[in-house]
């Protein structure tokens, strides 16, 4: 029984990511099969609700339980696939062969989510869909307005506003082909190629290892859009090189994690919440990457600087040129990956080819060229691994998006996300828009303390970036605002999964660690206020706006990296002066956002932030050489 177990999940999660190519690269349609979007979400759907079930046995005696639940769940999703067309006709007259299978999808899809990504989001699920059947009883504002039980059913299971929607639909033509991309990228080294250029570029500086890190993570970023993958994969070999030149077990694990959490930020790949943003912006996929490339940037560039200022004040040298690739070498080896890259970008952005397709090209394009490079010499048993760790990571991303059209679906349909949007603008306009962007920073926080991403971001943009928009901010600023602060709870105590994956790798603190992460990463939590009241950030201004804005911002970053070095005035004892540099660097990135980016007040506040840094420095060398500024 075992054995049929494993067998069928392993089918499952094959087939995931075939059928879900087969599709994008329009097969069906090519030989005669007229079927929609849909069908396939549901084919696909019911394979990952299989997958799922049977990942993680209930009882490992009873294997025939997690079979039989399993079955079920694909055949009720299957059966929605096979009669999409007459139910279009049927489906208003209710009847039980629609219902009945409806209860054991949705039911089943909770379970799968459960037993593949915790009870914390499954019970957000269950939670809602009790408020959609039960919610017309609760008193006040808060009050429901609930359909029929069949009809609610219905509408989930078979409605394109309910699960088989746009999430899933997301998920399945754009963000799989973005994974098939990553993991064909693993197959030709990439990961080895990108460690190796961060290697030849860095490694011999001041605190190599860990500018390593931060190089590599934001590589490695472009190819898997994963904050915990960034970890598993850069940090096992990062880590012990920082540790090995003296950096502390916590500050190696926080940049680390730091570092690894910008990968859902880091353009062109930028993990499945950017795919979803485009989608329920109706922009196109390169419009979202050109809005997140600045603030990306300033994310990087910001830990950058404070690796380099940690290694300065721990007097940390970089690694031997000997220990260290040549960028010659690295090239010489890695040429694929670059020419992949170059195709997937000019795909991108100069041709009207939507995003999953041109992912696919550039991946067919890179797995020939390394096809070539070895002379066809696969390792059969690699290629089949890689598609069957794609099924794995696939299949949970599903189950994630077939939660959020249950959740969008009942918080739509029971009025819930209006009346929330109505109380959240009646607030705003009592306390101002600043307090509504605190609140939804928190809430964004505190739900991504249990929950991925792009669950927070898809719940988050149902409530609250309405009310946003409406009070004049621009709606990718809102939408970014969304995605920022869903991203920094992976690093935000005290359910901080990034950190605590980047202290287990590196035997620290994980308290320690989390609280190190968010000094590295406080940038994260300020930009996305500038942004909202200063749009150049994210490319939405003049060009001398975005100069000036950038600038400006670039300028608090300095200051955010003297904030990290010890005090050089021996009056000033170190954490008044990390106080005032970090707050001062703080306040020259807040100047654009509340006088804009092109005032008088802009130049007096930049200017006096780099007399600020200059004297700083001037003092710092005069008197201890040891942390002057980087070569």
């Amino acid at each position: 029984m075992f054995k049929l177990s494993t067998i069928i999940q392993t089918t499952a999660l094959v087939l995931m990511p075939v059928v879900g190519v087969l599709w994008v690269l329009n097969v069906p349609q090519m030989v005669g099969m007229s079927i929609v979007t849909q069908q396939v979400v549901a084919v696909i759907l019911g394979l990952s609700v299989a997958a799922g079930l049977l990942a993680h046995p209930y009882f490992k005696n009873h294997i025939w339980l997690d079979l039989l639940l399993a079955l079920l769940g694909a055949a009720a999703w299957f059966w929605y696939a096979y009669n999409f067309k007459p139910w279009m006709v049927s489906m208003a007259f209710r009847t039980p062969d629609i219902w009945v299978p409806g209860i054991i999808a949705l039911v089943l899809l909770a379970e799968a989510l459960r037993k593949s990504m915790g009870i914390i989001i499954a019970a957000l699920v269950w939670v809602i869909a009790a408020y959609g059947f039960f919610g017309d009883y609760i008193p006040g504002m808060l009050q429901a307005s609930v359909f029929a039980p069949t009809r609610t059913i219905i509408y989930l299971y078979a409605d394109s506003n309910g699960v088989p929607g746009l999430v899933v639909t997301v998920i399945v033509t754009l963000v799989l082909p973005f994974m098939i991309f990553g993991k064909v990228m693993e197959i030709a080294n990439g990961m080895t190629f990108f460690n190796n250029l961060a290697l030849a570029a860095v490694g011999h500086r001041r605190g190599g290892p860990a500018k390593v890190a931060v190089v590599a993570s934001g590589f490695f970023g472009m190819m898997s859009g994963s904050t915990v993958a960034n970890i598993m994969s850069t940090g096992i070999f990062t880590i012990p090189m920082m540790v090995r030149i003296g950096m502390k077990r916590v500050q190696a694990a926080a940049i680390e994690a730091t570092a690894s959490n910008g990968g859902q930020i880091a353009p062109p790949i930028m993990g499945a919440t950017a795919f979803i943003m485009a989608e329920v912006l109706q922009v196109p996929y390169s419009e979202i990457v050109i809005a997140a490339s600045i603030p990306a940037f300033l994310y990087f560039l910001t830990l950058f600087f404070k690796v380099d200022a940690m290694a300065a004040k721990n007097k940390l040298k970089g690694l031997d040129r000997s220990e260290i690739p040549t960028v010659k070498e690295t090239l010489k080896e890695g040429w694929e990956i670059l020419i992949s890259l170059g195709v997937l970008m000019y795909l991108l952005f100069m041709t009207p080819l939507n995003p999953g397709l041109s992912a696919l090209i550039a991946s067919a394009t890179m797995i020939s060229v390394f096809a070539l490079k070895i002379r066809f010499r696969f390792d059969l048993k690699q290629l089949w691994g890689a598609v069957v760790s794609l099924g794995q990571e696939f299949g949970p991303l599903m189950l994630i998006g077939g939660a959020a059209g249950v959740i969008i679906g009942l918080l739509n349909s029971t009025g819930f996300a209006f009346q929330l949007s109505l109380a959240l603008t009646h607030m705003a306009s009592a306390y101002g828009l600043m307090a509504l962007l605190v609140l939804s920073a928190l809430v964004a926080i505190v739900l991504g303390m249990g929950m991925p991403t792009a669950a927070v971001y898809i719940v988050l943009v149902t409530v609250v970036a309405p009310t946003m928009i409406d009070l004049g901010v621009e709606p990718i600023a809102a939408h970014m605002f969304l995605l920022y602060f869903g991203l920094m709870s992976m690093v935000t105590p005290p359910i901080a999964i990034g950190s605590i994956v980047a202290a287990r790798l590196a035997k620290a603190n994980m308290w320690t660690t989390g609280f190190l992460s968010m000094r590295l990463g406080v940038v994260a939590y300020v930009l996305p206020f500038v942004w909202v009241y200063n749009p150049a950030l994210l490319m939405q201004g003049t060009t001398l706006e975005i100069i000036a804005t950038v600038f400006n911002t670039v300028v608090a970053v300095y200051l955010l990296k003297l904030s990290m070095l010890q005090s050089p005035f021996s009056f000033v004892p170190n954490w008044l002066y990390e106080a005032v540099v970090m707050i001062a660097g703080l306040a020259v990135m807040a100047e654009t956002a509340a006088f804009g980016g092109l005032g008088m007040s802009t130049v007096i506040v930049t200017s006096a932030g780099i007399a600020l840094a200059a004297f700083i420095l001037w003092h710092t060398n005069k008197g201890k050489p040891a942390v002057a500024v980087p070569r």
